[in-house]
C-alpha cells in the first residue's frame, strides 16, 4: 500500500500543476478584464462593421444583422495571450522565490517555462498576437490599403507564412522532427515534406480561427474546448509543461468568455483569433497530433470550406451557395438567433473534440 501511494504522488502533483495553472490564469484574466475593458471603452477602440467582403462585394446580410455591434471594443484577445505570457514568466522567475518565502515547495513546481515544450508555443502566441494587434489597430484607425483600414489579406497571410516557416525550420532542423503520426497505425517518415505539412497546419488553424470569430462567444468557446482537449493529450504524452500551458490558455479563455458571451462586452479581435489559432497548430505539432487536430476542430474545416466554396462559386458561376459566409452567418441569415448558432456550434465542437481526444489517446504516438 505504501509503495502504491509513493508512485501516485508524482501523478497527483502533475495533475495539480495543470489544474492550478489553469485556475490562476482564469483568476488573473477575470480580475484584469475590467481594467482592459475600461481602457478600450475610454479610448473608443471599437470595431467597424464591414460593408464589403474580401472580394469587394457588398455584405447584404452581415452588415444588417450586426449593425448594432458597431463600436463594441475589440482587441479582447490581448487579455488571453498577455496573461499567459506574464504567467509563464512569473512561474519561472517569481514562483521559486515565492516558494522559498512561504516555504511551500509546490509553488516552485508550477514553473512551466520549458525549452523543449513551451518556448516555441509562447513565442508563437506572442508574435502572432502582436501581428493581430497591429492589424486590429490599423482597422480601428482606418489605416492601411485595405478598404476600411487594416492589413490587406496578402500582407497578413505573408506574415503568417513567415511565422509558420520559422516554426517548421525549428522543428525539422533543430528538433529533428520528420514524421507524421496516424492514430492506431503508427509513425511515418516523410522527410522534408514535414516542412510543408507544418506550414499547412499552422495556416489552417490561424486562418480558420480568424474566419470563425464572427459571433459573440463563438470562437472563444471553440478555442476553450480545443485547448482543454490538448491539455489532456499533452498530459498523456507526458508533456506536463505543455499541458500546463494549454490549461493556462483555457483558463484565460474561460475568463474572456465570461464577458464575451452574448451580448459581448468586447470582442477577441485578430490579436486573439490569429494568435490562438496559430498556437493551437503548434501545440498539435508538438504532440505529433496533426490528424487529431483536424478531428477536434472539424468545425474549422466546415467554416473555412464554406468560405472557399462561396468565393469559387461566385467567381466561376456568378452565384452564391450560401446566403452568407462563413457558414455561421448563413444560419443567421436563415433566421437562427445568434445565441442558437453559437450554442449549437459549441455542442458540435464538444462532440468532435471528445472523439478526437479518444482517438488521440487510444492511438498515441511519440
Amino acid at each position: 500500500m505504501q509503495i502504491a501511494q509513493i508512485y501516485t504522488i508524482p501523478f497527483i502533483v502533475d495533475i495539480l500543476k495543470v489544474l492550478t495553472t489553469g485556475f490562476i490564469a482564469f483568476v488573473v484574466a477575470f480580475l484584469a478584464t475590467p481594467i482592459l475593458t475600461h481602457f478600450l471603452y475610454k479610448y473608443k477602440i471599437g470595431i467597424k462593421i464591414k460593408k464589403n467582403s474580401v472580394d469587394g462585394e457588398k455584405l447584404t446580410y452581415v452588415s444588417a444583422l450586426h449593425k448594432d455591434k458597431s463600436g463594441t471594443p475589440t482587441m479582447g484577445g490581448l487579455l488571453v495571450w498577455f496573461v499567459v505570457f506574464v504567467l509563464i514568466l512569473a512561474s519561472h522567475y517569481l514562483f521559486p522565490h515565492l516558494a522559498k518565502l512561504l516555504d511551500i515547495n509546490f509553488i516552485a513546481r508550477l514553473d512551466f517555462f520549458s525549452r523543449s515544450q513551451t518556448w516555441l508555443p509562447i513565442f508563437t502566441l506572442v508574435t502572432a498576437g502582436l501581428l493581430g494587434l497591429l492589424d486590429d489597430w490599423m482597422s480601428i484607425r482606418g489605416i492601411g490599403s485595405n478598404k476600411g483600414g487594416g492589413m490587406r489579406f496578402a500582407m497578413r497571410f505573408g506574415w503568417l507564412v513567415a511565422i509558420a516557416v520559422a516554426g517548421a525550420w525549428w522543428f525539422y532542423y533543430k528538433l529533428g522532427w520528420d514524421t507524421i503520426h496516424i492514430p492506431a497505425v503508427g509513425n511515418f517518415d516523410i522527410g522534408w515534406w514535414y516542412i510543408p505539412l507544418f506550414v499547412f497546419v499552422i495556416l489552417f488553424a490561424a486562418i480558420s480561427s480568424n474566419e470563425t470569430d464572427g459571433l459573440d462567444g463563438l470562437n472563444g468557446g471553440i478555442l476553450l474546448i480545443a485547448f482543454s482537449s490538448f491539455a489532456i493529450i499533452s498530459y498523456a504524452h507526458n508533456k506536463i509543461d505543455l499541458a500546463a500551458f494549454c490549461a493556462a490558455i483555457a483558463g484565460a479563455l474561460l475568463a474572456f468568455l465570461w464577458f464575451n458571451v452574448y451580448p459581448a462586452r468586447f470582442f477577441m479581435g485578430d490579436t486573439g483569433a490569429i494568435s490562438l489559432g496559430t498556437t493551437l497548430g503548434v501545440v498539435a505539432m508538438l504532440n505529433n497530433s496533426a490528424i487529431v487536430l483536424f478531428i477536434i476542430v472539424f468545425i474549422y474545416i466546415i467554416e473555412s470550406s464554406s468560405v472557399t466554396i462561396q468565393l469559387l462559386s461566385k467567381k466561376f458561376f456568378k452565384r452564391k451557395v450560401f446566403l452568407a459566409a462563413p457558414i455561421h452567418h448563413h444560419f443567421e441569415a436563415k433566421g437562427w438567433p445568434e445565441t442558437k448558432v453559437t450554442m449549437r456550434a459549441w455542442i458540435f465542437m464538444a462532440v468532435t473534440a471528445f472523439i478526437g481526444v479518444v482517438i488521440g489517446l487510444l492511438g498515441m504516438g511519440k
